[in-house]
């Protein structure tokens, strides 16, 4: 069996999930000799996504790589990272505002998400870093780059989103096929903003208490020799 599907209406993936939680257990519990199995277009994207979850693994080690190397660090490209699981949920959480059904194109967009929303904590990361070079303390560096940087943060990711929004409100069918993508960026990206600001520094600070206590212990332990 075949049909067409109004996105505009209904997305596929939702239509697959209803078939797969209601009417084909229905189905089968009163005619148990049906075999079924989804193939076409739906057998595609479930290879796709599996595919997709893999490269996303890639993706991941890449950024982190492309990070550590410039750094000279494995530490704060975690800092910097961590604000992707964050844009991942801002985009779960701009799909249900919106009303649209998590997708396979909504997993693209969060893949390429995970490129963008990197930058605003890499300002926040290179500020510290130039200015602990010049001499400051580091828990002085990162208020001072929460202050300085804080218009350009906010400024670029509130630009990027409202670029965005003109395909999140357009109602054509075409447009249907890359609106998840366009979510999935714009509300990502604007949900992890507002926590990198918080979320970084507070970072820099438990490392800094981290390196004290331990630093501390390695004195007590030099002084009881």
């Amino acid at each position: 069996m075949q049909t067409g599907i109004d996105k505009a209406t209904i997305e596929p993936d939702e239509v697959v999930r209803i078939l797969q939680a209601d009417i084909l257990p229905a189905l089968k519990a009163d005619h148990p000799s049906i075999r079924y199995r989804f193939a076409g277009q739906v057998e595609e994207q479930q290879q796709d996504t599996r595919e997709l979850k893999k490269s996303g693994v890639i993706v991941l080690l890449l950024i982190f790589a492309a990070l550590a190397i410039p750094l000279k660090s494995y530490v704060q490209p975690l800092y910097i990272m961590s604000a992707i699981p964050f844009a991942v949920v801002g985009a779960i959480i701009g799909h249900w505002l919106t009303g649209n059904a998590f997708s396979f194109l909504s997993i693209v967009g969060v893949l390429a998400l995970a490129g963008v929303v990197v930058n605003d904590s890499l300002v926040l990361v290179d500020f510290v870093n130039q200015k602990v070079a010049s001499g400051t303390d580091k828990l002085v560096a990162v208020v001072e780059a929460g202050q300085a940087r804080f218009r350009a943060v906010i400024l670029t990711s509130l630009t990027t989103f409202l670029g965005l929004l003109p395909i999140q409100l357009e109602t054509s069918i075409q447009a249907q096929f890359i609106i998840p993508m366009a979510v999935s960026v714009g509300f990502g990206i604007l949900f992890a903003t507002g926590v990198t600001l918080f979320l970084v520094p507070i970072l820099f600070y438990i490392a800094d208490d981290f390196g004290r206590l331990f630093s501390g212990k390695k004195s007590e332990a030099s002084a009881s020799a």
